[in-house]
């Protein structure tokens, strides 16, 4: 194998709960609840799915079905998702949606898996080419560089940079073509079976890892450096 494609939230990272990114948008904006409402409204975002890269909704609202389906496309259908899902739940000042949007999007909202630097690292000493694909309608380059690991990947290949969304086979191939990698020698680890299983169509193998809190998965990608040797 001469290169791993990552997928980035469940699989490298793993995004704050629901509750801490309502707790920082509320200190943030000077606003405050009693812990029963803010407990409450933390629910309430959940069962929305109104964090990206947390659950996914209970119920999909009929009108953004449409915009849901093709999220990671754009920048701008990525953020009419999610703060169209946020605004179904009643907040105390009408900003407060934008504001959870851009929390999301911060490095402090994220946080890597334990075994994420060392497995990477290691890829990079074996010299094995590293790319990140990601369904995401931002940038998170940023997230890498504030927890030291963008050293250790060689290209980013970002949904809505290029229009086009896993399990679409042609985000995996630009990513392929990025790392100068045969498809057949490349190994595609994510948590998703729909979205990153359409590497297979490429040729490239994949693995799964499960999409749990960082501190329920302490070393789930090691095995990747298993599968590289």
């Amino acid at each position: 194998m001469d290169a791993v494609l990552f997928d980035f939230s469940g699989t490298l990272f793993r995004v704050e709960t629901t509750e801490s990114w309502l707790r920082a948008v509320l200190a943030g904006s000077g606003h405050t609840l009693p812990e029963p409402e803010l407990a409450g409204a933390a629910r309430a975002l959940e069962a929305a799915g109104a964090l990206a890269g947390g659950a996914a909704p209970l119920e999909l609202p009929a009108d953004l079905a449409d915009a849901w389906a093709v999220r990671d496309e754009s920048a701008e259908l990525h953020r009419a998702a999610y703060t169209g899902l946020s605004r179904r739940v009643p907040l105390p000042d009408p900003g407060l949606y934008d504001a959870l949007y851009e929390r999301h999007m911060t490095p402090a909202a994220w946080s890597p898996y334990p075994d994420a630097a060392e497995v990477l690292r290691t890829l990079r000493d074996r010299g094995i080419g590293v790319a990140v694909v990601s369904n995401i309608g931002w940038d998170l380059r940023p997230v890498f560089r504030a927890h030291g690991l963008d050293a250790y990947v060689d290209a980013y290949v970002l949904s809505y940079e290029h229009g086009v969304q896993k399990p679409d086979p042609r985000l995996f191939s630009v990513a392929c073509e990025a790392l100068g990698a045969d498809p057949r020698q490349v190994l595609m680890v994510g948590d998703n079976k729909e979205a990153d299983g359409g590497a297979a169509a490429l040729g490239c193998r994949v693995h799964f890892v499960d999409h749990l809190p960082v501190t329920e998965r302490p070393d789930g990608l090691l095995p990747v450096l298993d599968l590289m040797s």
